[in-house]
C-alpha cells in the first residue's frame, strides 16, 4: 500500500508517498481502508516535532480517518462488521495512508446521509468542540460564547454547537469572506479581525458586560483582546495556538473577575478513556443526521499531494475543513 512518511521532523518538505506493508491489527483493533483523512493544525504541529505526544520518525501522519473496516481484531467485543463504514480520531497518526489500523473503541459508524469526504474531516473538529463547550467549558444556554478562529476547522464547529446548545454565538474571523461563512452557519454576531477590535466590539455587542465563554485556537493577541472582554466568572478555553503565538495569562486580570483559564485536551482526553471520547462525535454524528450541522470543507487533495495540504492550512486560505482523499 501507499502511505505518507516524515522522515524527518521540521517542515513539509519532509513528507515523502512511498510504498510499505498492510498494518496488521492487534486484538482489539480493526484495519480500515482509507477513503478520506481530515487534516488538522494538530499534524503541522506533530511532523515539526511540536505536538504534545511526539512521534519518532519515520512514521505516518494523520489523527483523521473515514473508510470501511477491512478486517477485525480477535478481542473486539463491539458489534462492528467488515464492510460497515466509520470514522474515527486518532492521536497518534497513521491516516495519511490507503489503509490503517485504529482501536475499535475509537471508532464511530459513519451516518448513511454522510460521504466520505465530510466524514474524514468530521471527529477530530467536532470531537474536540463537543468536548470542549460541554465537559470543560459547562456552556448552558443564554450564555453568550466568542469564538476565536470561527471560520477555521475547528472553530466553525464551536460557532455551530454553541448554537445548538443555546448560547448567542460571537464569532470572530479574519476578513469579510470568512465572517460570511460563520454567519452562514449559525454566529448571531461577527467580528472582522483585521479590521475591527475584537475587545471594544464585544464590549459594543454586549453592552459592555462581556461575554461568558471564550473558545479559542488561535492565540496570540486575539487572545490577549479576548480577556479584556469578558463578564463576571467567565471561562476561557485554551484549545490551540494556530497564531503561532501561546496564550500567555497576567494574573491580575483573571483574579479581578474570577476568570477561569481551561485547557481543553482531547486527544488524552480520548486516550484515558476512548468510549467516552468518541461518544462527542457520536453526538455530533446524531446532529448532523437531524441537519443541525452543516460541515463545511474548504479543499480536497489527492494523498499525493499532502505537502501542499498542509502549506495550504498554514496559509488559511480556506475556510472549513482540508481533506485528503486517496
Amino acid at each position: 500500500m501507499k502511505a505518507v512518511f516524515c522522515t524527518k521532523l521540521g517542515g513539509v518538505e519532509n513528507l515523502v508517498l512511498t510504498d510499505t506493508d498492510v498494518p496488521s491489527p492487534g486484538p482489539r483493533d480493526v484495519r480500515v481502508r482509507v477513503r478520506a483523512a481530515g487534516l488538522n493544525f494538530a499534524d503541522t504541529l506533530q511532523v515539526a516535532g511540536k505536538y504534545q505526544s511526539k512521534l519518532e520518525p519515520p512514521f505516518i501522519p494523520g489523527m483523521e480517518v473515514a473508510g470501511e473496516i477491512l478486517e477485525i481484531g480477535a478481542k473486539v467485543s463491539r458489534p462492528l462488521k467488515v464492510g460497515q463504514r466509520v470514522m474515527a480520531f486518532m492521536r497518534g497518526g497513521g491516516a495519511f495512508a490507503e489503509e490503517t489500523v485504529v482501536d475499535s473503541d475509537w471508532l464511530v459508524p459513519v451516518p448513511d446521509e454522510m460521504d466520505d469526504v465530510t466524514a474524514a474531516g468530521f471527529p477530530t473538529v467536532y470531537g474536540t468542540s463537543n468536548f470542549a463547550l460541554k465537559h470543560r467549558g459547562q456552556l448552558k444556554a443564554g450564555e453568550t460564547l466568542l469564538v476565536l478562529g470561527a471560520a477555521g476547522g475547528v472553530g466553525l464547529t464551536a460557532v455551530e454547537l454553541g448554537k445548538q446548545m443555546g448560547a448567542k454565538v460571537i464569532a470572530a474571523a479574519g476578513g469579510s469572506k470568512k465572517c460570511k461563512v460563520a454567519l452562514e452557519h449559525g454566529a448571531d454576531l461577527v467580528i472582522d479581525y483585521k479590521t475591527e477590535s475584537i475587545r471594544d466590539k464585544v464590549r459594543e455587542m454586549t453592552n459592555g458586560a462581556g461575554v461568558d465563554i471564550v473558545y479559542d485556537a488561535v492565540g496570540g493577541d486575539a487572545f490577549d483582546q479576548a480577556l479584556r472582554a469578558v463578564n463576571w466568572e467567565a471561562r476561557m478555553l485554551v484549545i490551540g495556538f494556530a497564531s503561532g503565538r501561546i496564550q500567555q495569562v497576567p494574573a491580575n486580570l483573571i483574579l479581578v473577575k474570577n476568570i477561569s483559564i481551561i485547557g481543553v485536551v482531547y486527544g488524552e482526553q480520548t486516550e484515558r478513556d476512548p468510549a467516552y471520547g468518541a461518544s462527542f462525535v457520536q453526538d455530533a454524528a446524531d446532529l448532523y443526521c437531524l441537519g443541525r450541522v452543516n460541515p463545511l470543507i474548504g479543499k480536497t487533495f489527492p494523498l499525493a499531494e499532502t505537502a501542499d495540504a498542509m502549506n495550504a492550512l498554514l496559509s488559511r486560505s480556506y475556510a472549513g475543513k482540508i481533506v485528503l482523499v486517496t
